[in-house]
């Protein structure tokens, strides 16, 4: 008789079979389903590390190289130049379309084509997003879209700039409407982000379609040599008008610089836009209710002795104002803002003891520094940023007036030289005016004159203040003198002379108080940063008002 009986199920554990060994804990049997339960967290992470690796390779290695062999950085590549190394934080990562029409259905695009999140730029919060190429080019969908637009969300909420890097085919088509959807979504939150926060696009691919609209209504446009942007491309436009332009000379960086005032910086590469980018970040605050950054400074502004010398002895002899500015901002760090687009004008950014300013300045090297449509526009545009943002506003003058011609008064040289005047008078920063040389007529009143708001106004012994200039107001003045006199030269002269030594110098505006004090130009940048100082706690209240209306 045998005595041995097989062994029996462990108790609690009915469904043992009868002489199987029980399994090692957290391993199933053979043959059994490992339940998702007990997966192991080492098998997670493996999972998530996959797919992870997945997603930042973007569209895979052969599209990379190809992206690079084009001289361009990849998407996350950018971000690396742009923000704080380590800085980065990823957001909606994993996200993915849903489209099933047209071969979408199971496709996968990592990250769906754009990289967001949010990181620093010298130890400063910013939000970005940067689009992918190399995914599906660049093409925006609706999820696409809406990580931009969670991104520029988030910008609001916490009061951080938000800067969009561009590189895209355009919408993608076969999400058909719901990818216009996501345009006009981004497009929505481009207006409620402005003013609140900085906003800066970067155009480093192709940007052409309805999404050139998003970069036209940021505050800053950076453009690398590389990229183009339009609304209708080449073959569009020769199919509709016949005429025959290359994508370059359409909408490359040159064109928008110098031609259509779209774009605001243009950037050797990537590398450059995105340090174009850091800087001019360091000049601006986060927000709206904030100061702009201030940098320490040791010392007072002290007197720049070079400046007593600068202007040429013949009041028509020409000089460049790029000089004048160097000498009074701090190291002679000047940031100019589209320095390629209507000349007779320059805006940039300096520092004056640290403090940020918007700097408006006119340029006799050009045009005569006379003001013309396009200069009336960018100088607008620029101070209204600068108001938003509460960035001091320095003018300094020297025009003749405004541009005369034919194609200028059909152009609408009333309403855009009307922008100027608008968005001087509706400024409430600070605006401290130096009148260094010629200030005549509506373009005197135009450049931050004392009636227009000006806080403080100094004027070079050189400014010369009136209707007009001398020689023009002499022949309409003097016109039966001149005409009478039997040295007719000789007459004009005298008259011209007197004319000049009534009206056209500092004094007389000094005697009106439309001039606060005559200055020697050594003392601009010393005048200039007092006036900073007793104006940082400057307060203007205006009418209670939804908007006023620009005359756009």
């Amino acid at each position: 008789m045998n005595n041995t009986t097989p062994p029996s199920a462990p108790s609690g554990n009915p469904n043992a079979k009868s002489g199987a060994a029980p399994a090692p804990s957290g391993k199933p049997a053979a043959g059994q389903a490992r339940p998702a339960s007990v997966i192991p967290m080492a098998d997670r992470l493996a999972d998530l590390k996959s797919k992870r690796e997945k997603v930042m390779g973007g569209g895979g290695p052969e599209r990379v190289a190809k992206h690079h062999a084009l001289g361009n950085l990849t998407a996350r590549e950018r971000l690396a130049q742009l923000l704080d190394p380590g800085s980065f934080t990823e957001r909606y990562a994993f996200a993915q379309h849903r489209c099933t029409h047209f071969g979408m259905a199971g496709k996968d695009l990592p990250a769906d084509g754009v990289v967001t999140g949010h990181g620093e730029i010298d130890g400063r919060a910013v939000h970005v997003a940067s689009q992918d190429f190399t995914v599906g080019g660049g093409a925006l969908g609706e999820v696409h879209g809406d990580k931009i637009v969670e991104m520029m969300r988030a910008s609001l909420k916490t009061g951080t700039p938000f800067v969009f890097i561009n590189d895209s085919g355009g919408a993608r088509i076969q999400e058909g409407i719901d990818s216009l959807g996501a345009y006009g979504r981004v497009f929505y939150h481009n207006t409620l982000l402005s003013g609140v926060v900085p906003q800066i696009s970067l155009i480093c691919g192709p940007c052409a379609g309805g999404a050139a609209y998003s970069p036209a209504m940021t505050d800053f446009v950076i453009q690398t040599r590389r990229a183009q942007m339009f609304i209708t491309g080449p073959q569009v436009i020769k199919q509709v008008t016949r005429e025959d332009v290359s994508a370059e000379q359409l909408g490359g960086a040159e064109a928008h610089m110098h031609y259509s005032g779209n774009i605001h910086f243009i950037a050797d590469d990537d590398k450059h836009a995105c340090a174009i980018a850091r800087r001019l970040l360091s000049f601006l605050p986060a927000n709206n209710a904030e100061d702009p950054p201030r940098l320490p400074f040791e010392g007072e502004a002290g007197a720049v002795e070079s400046l007593n010398d600068l202007l040429p002895p013949d009041p028509r002899r020409t000089y460049d104002m790029h000089q004048v500015i160097k000498r009074v901002v701090d190291r002679e760090d000047f940031l100019e803002v589209q320095a390629g687009f209507a000349g007779s004008i320059i805006v940039g950014f300096g520092r004056i003891t640290g403090r940020s300013v918007g700097i408006v300045a006119s340029n006799p090297a050009v045009k005569a520094g006379a003001l013309d449509i396009d200069s009336s526009d960018k100088a607008a545009r620029f101070i209204r940023f600068c108001n938003a943002f509460n960035i001091p506003i320095v003018t300094l003058v020297d025009t003749p007036g405004y541009f005369p011609g034919v194609q200028q008064e059909y152009g609408g040289i009333i309403r855009h030289g009307a922008k100027l005047l608008f968005s001087y008078s509706a400024a409430t920063v600070p605006k401290i005016t130096v009148i260094v040389r010629k200030a005549y007529g509506g373009a005197y009143v135009a450049m931050a004159s004392k009636d227009l708001g000006a806080d403080a106004v100094a004027a070079w012994p050189t400014a010369e203040i009136a209707v007009m200039g001398a020689e023009g107001a002499a022949e309409v003045i003097f016109k039966r003198e001149i005409d009478a006199a039997p040295d007719k030269a000789a007459k004009r002269q005298e008259l011209v002379d007197l004319y000049r030594n009534t009206f056209s110098n500092p004094l007389v505006a000094a005697g009106r108080r439309m001039v606060d004090d005559i200055i020697e130009p050594s003392q601009t940048r010393a005048y200039i940063a007092r006036a900073l100082g007793v104006l940082s706690t400057k307060r203007e209240l205006r009418p209670d008002k939804k908007h006023g209306l620009i005359p756009l």
